[in-house]
């Protein structure tokens, strides 16, 4: 009689793994650690989407140049003690409240700003003749950049 009840055990085992195996799928979606399920409605709402980032503008070249330019010239007319230093970095942020419509936008222009502003840190310590050059090429640039702006794509 012994026997019996091993071939029991062993049916039930057997029902036991089958059973695992046909529900091995819905197992599978458990989340970890809640015990719950997950949605299988393909009616299910969907994680937002990013937004989608608008074709970069007709200047946007430009305007990046144009940030990299006053974050050189922030630099540089801090180091050499400028009265308007602050003044570029207002100018800056006013470019970016008026330019900065969507988080990319808004990072490429912060990060040209800043890599003119580290490109000219890591040259200059001091105030030399050459950064005062730099700052008044620069200032021609910057000047040249807002005429064209302003004339191709100003209101």
């Amino acid at each position: 009689m012994s026997a019996l009840p091993a071939r029991r055990r062993a049916g039930e085992a057997a029902a036991i793994l089958l059973m695992l195996a046909l529900c091995w799928p819905a197992l599978a979606q458990t989340q970890q650690g809640t015990g719950r399920t997950a949605p299988r409605s393909p009616a299910a709402p969907a994680a937002p989407a990013a937004p989608v980032e608008p074709a970069p503008t007709a200047y946007e070249p430009d305007m990046l140049r144009l940030a990299e330019v006053i974050g050189s010239l922030a630099f540089l007319r801090q180091l050499c003690g400028g009265a308007e230093a602050p003044a570029w970095r207002q100018r800056m942020t006013e470019l970016l409240d008026a330019e900065g419509t969507t988080p990319g936008r808004r990072e490429r222009l912060a990060g040209a700003y800043n890599r003119g502003f580290r490109g000219f840190a890591l040259t200059y310590r001091t105030c030399t003749a050459a950064a005062g050059e730099a700052t008044a090429r620069l200032s021609a640039d910057g000047e040249r950049l807002s005429r064209i702006l302003a004339g191709r794509f100003g209101g």
